[in-house]
């Protein structure tokens, strides 16, 4: 493939990890980072609300660490929130991705997807919020619900969700209404789940019902494992059920501190 012809599909991705900086370049710098349930990607539900019971913390940057900035943020329901995919940026990126949701072998547009491997990296994020911590060290703290984050994904901005003009009845899914998100029977020994904090139970059986496989993994004798609010857990699916195998202290400690503050 001639020069050309590889910049036309792929280019240097805006926000990547090369620092060469290009004339038109804008500088964000994230105003918070959120708290989460999940020290890495594996398992983290594929869009925001899916597991509406997933809790998150936004904690603030010292700049923006404000009472004032959150004022009348209370009044609202939900929040919109942009966010860096920080564990995914690139130095390049490509004009077309393949969706897990179509198999991973169909490419579409990147424009046309919520891949998180874009130009930018940026994420977008619609969450419950559950209510607004006013008095801690850390200053302000945004307790949220229904969350698709890693844990200390940098936040860029927050704003109201309006359901007035936010919420379009009559809007169409493209290729993701043909493909509906697939749910699994969650068979969990009360033993093992009984480890879990109890405010979190609900949450990792959502996230399990989701399916967290990759789409295209459909091995029934493979064991997948992944962090979850200080603790690995690991699992099995045959036949549509997915087993619980095991639930252990992974040792984070900090994780199981943060997420049991609500």
């Amino acid at each position: 493939m001639h020069s050309t012809e590889q910049e036309t599909r792929a280019g240097r991705a805006c926000g990547g990890p090369d620092k060469t900086a290009r004339e038109d370049a804008i500088v964000l710098c994230p105003i918070a980072r959120i708290r989460t349930a999940f020290p890495t990607k594996f398992g983290i539900p594929r869009q925001s609300g899916i597991v509406p019971s997933l809790p998150g913390k936004i904690v603030f940057a010292r700049e923006f660490a404000q009472a004032e900035a959150l004022r009348g943020i209370g009044e609202y329901s939900h929040l919109w929130l942009v966010w860096q995919f920080s564990a995914a940026l690139r130095e390049h990126w490509s004009a077309t991705v393949r969706p897990p949701r179509l198999g991973g072998n169909t490419r579409v547009g990147v424009f046309a997807t919520r891949s998180p491997f874009r130009p930018n990296g940026l994420g977008l994020s619609s969450v419950r919020l559950e209510r607004v911590e006013w008095d801690t060290p850390d200053g302000p703290v945004l307790h949220v619900s229904g969350v698709d984050l890693m844990d200390g994904t940098p936040i860029l901005d927050i704003k109201p969700y309006l359901p007035s003009v936010d919420c379009h009845a009559d809007a169409t899914g493209g290729f993701t209404d043909g493909t509906p998100f697939r749910e699994l029977e969650v068979r969990c020994p009360g033993a093992l789940l009984d480890r879990v904090p109890a405010s979190l139970r609900e949450a990792l059986l959502g996230v399990l019902r989701q399916d967290p496989r990759p789409h295209y993994q459909e091995d029934p004798d493979r064991i997948y494992g992944f962090g979850f609010g200080g603790f690995e857990v690991k699992f099995r699916v045959r036949d549509g059920i997915l087993a619980v195998l095991s639930l252990e202290r992974n040792g984070d400690c900090n994780v199981i501190r943060h997420m049991l503050q609500r």
